[in-house]
């Protein structure tokens, strides 16, 4: 399909890592993804309280600015043993937005009193809100999550954020070791796309 015939979506992020996600999976489809820094969009205050809240900030606040239809994304890492945390502030999680070395240094510092794998459960969680408008009042809303346990040592150069730590239940290998195509089928992002592809079409049936 031409870049002409694909619909086009605004991707509420200027993260690189979560764009190339979204195009390995939704383009294939007929979307063309366009990350609103391209046309100059800036972020809005993320003041919710829940990745749902979030994710519907930034869908809209994309939507008004672009004309366009917009998607967005709110995820983060919650571990049990630190009662959620880092949640919805994972991104900022050290104090600077998007510093991942900064952020994962922590969370070990946060975990070194927990010397026991199961001690260090953890699960990736993704809230997507679809916007076809800024004034949409019928916004499409998935969710998901990925389960795992957080390593003692940063393993893999792959992924972005917490990738490196997070070992994925059931598999010898952390998210950033993973080849990303294995990743695109089971990370928490990859199954709440799903989601909403599934509630596109039978939106439009």
């Amino acid at each position: 399909m031409s870049d002409s015939k694909k619909t086009k979506i605004v991707l509420a992020s200027s993260n690189k890592g979560k764009a190339r996600e979204f195009r390995a999976l939704l383009e294939p489809l007929g979307f063309e993804i366009i990350m609103q820094s391209d046309l100059g969009i800036d972020s809005p205050v993320e003041d919710g309280k829940s990745f749902v809240e979030n994710a519907l900030i930034k869908a809209r606040y994309a939507a008004e600015k672009s004309g366009l239809m917009a998607i967005a994304d709110d995820s983060g890492l919650c571990v049990d043993a630190l009662g959620g945390a880092p949640g919805i502030y994972s991104a900022r999680y050290a104090g600077e937005h998007g510093d991942d070395n900064a952020n994962n240094k922590k969370l070990l510092e946060e975990l070194k009193k927990h010397r026991n794998i199961e001690e260090r459960a953890a699960h990736y969680f993704c809230a997507l809100a679809l916007m076809r408008s800024g004034d949409d009042p019928v916004p499409l809303i998935v969710q998901a999550s990925w389960d795992g346990y957080i390593g003692f040592e940063a393993q893999g150069s792959g992924g972005f954020g917490y990738d490196p730590l997070f070992l994925v239940k059931g598999r010898k290998m952390t998210a950033a070791q993973i080849p990303m195509q294995t990743k695109n089928l089971m990370s928490h992002r990859a199954k709440a796309l799903m989601r909403l592809v599934y509630a596109l079409n039978h939106r439009n049936s």
